[in-house]
Parts: structure tokens; C-alpha cells; sequence
């Protein structure tokens, strides 16, 4: 059902007349038992996607706030093969939220394609978005997340010119990932207007929803998103309770509900 459930989220929302709002969070952030109780309490909170990190020791694209929760995770042990349990604990009690794991190609090359593929398979992960997999090198890897109905999600970018969408969009599933500014998460902010005709662009090019992230930390920012694109993606601001709630760490689930609640709250009623 992996790209189904995708499709029919986005299909939901559009009858509805609202953008999604799609939470990334780090799995293993602090530890795996935290960021599953997490993970579990985001779709009440209102989160309709869910973007699930896997820890990577270089992760380019990442601002610091997401790099330490990288850092967090590793120093607490994670591996590829936790995250994958993550995501199957999640599914056994919630069978309607899209699931896309985010990360990098080292620990995918380490498993093998079909490997990787087939375990985001049989963990219920609806997609794939990894980072430094450009599409040119990426045929092999497409062809086991297609075998395995799992959606491959590539990025656009400020910089994606004509030529190179038509490359981005060719066999790409679920939806386009719009990096709404150059350079890494967290660390600038999104200027909703001055991206609207590129959304509107990579949208047109490619038929499927257009979701924004990068540079979207409060409420009054995704809102302004959600008026442009189908999604808005919030990390960091999530990522950072985790962080400040580390001295007394019983907080950290409920801190990062409920922003999130706040935060998809601004998403779904801003076209209202």
C-alpha cells in the first residue's frame, strides 16, 4: 500500500481544500523508546506525513540542529535495523500515516538495494528521500523501491533549472520535496513569496504535490507555505524541544507535540 497511502493523504487534504503538514523527527532522538513515544503521538497532534530520520555520521545537508540529533542518536547507539523496528512498531498501531524515511546513501549501499528497499517494505515506509543520491546514479536503487512499492522522493531546489526538473521528475513517486533555500536545514528562513512561481513551476512539470521544507520554524511561516504549496515541513523547530528538554528528558515527548500541534493547526486553517 506504500505509495497508495500517500496519494490518498494528499487526495484527502486537497478535497478538504488544506495543505498537509508533514513533521521530520531523528529516530534514536535522544534514544529509540523517547522517539517512539514521539512518533506514535504526532498523527493526534495533527501531523499528516511523517518524515523519519536515520543517523548519519556526515549529514551534509543538515544545519546543526539536526546534525546533533544525529550525533544524539549514534551516541545512543542506533542502527539501521532499529530504525526499521521503529517504523514497524509504529505501523501495528496506525495503518493511515504516510511514513518517508530521510537520510543518506552510506547505510543504503551498506545494505543493498533490494535489501534496503524490501525492508522499508516490510516496515510499512510509504517512501525514500535520500539527500546525496543524485538521479543520474540513482536507476538502480528506483528499480528495487519500485519492485517494493516504496516511493523514491527526490529534491528540487532554488538552483533546478528546466533541463535538470525533467531529469528530477522522471520516475520520481509521491511527491517532490521543494528545498525552499540554498543551504542547510534550520538556519535561514523561507520567503513564501519569493518561491511561489517555482512551486507553481515544479508543480506543472511534474503532476504530483509539491512539499516545501527548509526554513520553516513558526507557525505564521507554514502558514504561508501551505497558502503556496500542498505541504509544509517542519524539522528543526521539532528537533530543537528534544534538545532543550535534554536536562529534564521526561518533557521532550510532550514539548515536541505540542509545537507540533501548533504548527499543523497554522497549516490546515490557513486557507481557510
Amino acid at each position: 500500500m506504500s505509495v497508495a497511502r500517500i496519494d490518498a493523504r494528499f487526495a484527502r487534504l486537497k478535497a478538504e481544500n488544506k495543505a498537509a503538514f508533514v513533521s521530520y523527527i531523528m529516530a534514536g532522538d535522544p534514544d529509540l523508546e523517547t522517539s517512539f513515544e514521539i512518533l506514535k503521538g504526532l498523527p493526534a497532534a495533527g501531523v499528516d506525513i511523517i518524515e523519519l530520520g536515520f543517523p548519519f555520521s556526515d549529514p551534509m545537508a543538515e544545519g546543526p540542529t539536526i546534525q546533533l540529533a544525529a550525533e544524539r542518536s549514534l551516541k545512543a547507539g542506533t542502527k539501521i535495523a532499529q530504525v526499521f523496528e521503529l517504523a514497524r512498531r509504529f505501523r501495528e498501531i496506525d495503518q493511515d500515516t504516510p511514513l518517508i524515511l530521510m537520510g543518506y546513501m552510506n547505510p543504503v549501499e551498506n545494505m543493498g538495494y533490494a535489501g534496503f528497499a524490501n525492508a522499508c517494505a516490510g516496515a510499512g515506509i510509504d517512501g525514500l528521500i535520500v539527500v546525496d543520491c543524485p538521479p543520474e546514479e540513482a536507476e538502480g536503487l528506483t528499480d528495487a523501491l519500485d519492485a517494493a512499492d516504496v516511493a523514491l522522493i527526490r529534491l528540487a531546489t532554488p538552483t533546478t533549472d528546466a533541463a535538470r526538473l525533467q531529469t528530477l521528475i522522471r520516475r520520481t513517486k509521491g511527491f517532490i520535496y521543494y528545498v525552499s533555500v540554498a543551504g542547510v536545514t534550520g538556519v535561514k528562513e523561507v520567503d513564501a513569496g519569493g518561491i511561489a512561481d517555482q512551486v507553481a513551476r515544479v508543480k506543472a512539470a511534474s503532476g504530483l504535490p509539491v512539499v516545501v521544507g527548509f526554513g520553516i520554524r513558526t507557525p505564521e511561516r507554514a502558514a504561508e507555505v501551505a497558502r503556496i504549496a500542498d505541504a509544509a515541513v517542519v524539522g528543526s523547530a521539532l528537533v530543537d524541544e528534544i534538545k532543550k528538554s535534554l536536562p529534564e528528558n521526561a518533557q521532550a515527548v510532550t514539548k515536541v507535540l505540542e509545537t507540533a500541534h501548533v504548527l499543523a493547526q497554522a497549516v490546515h486553517q490557513a486557507r481557510l
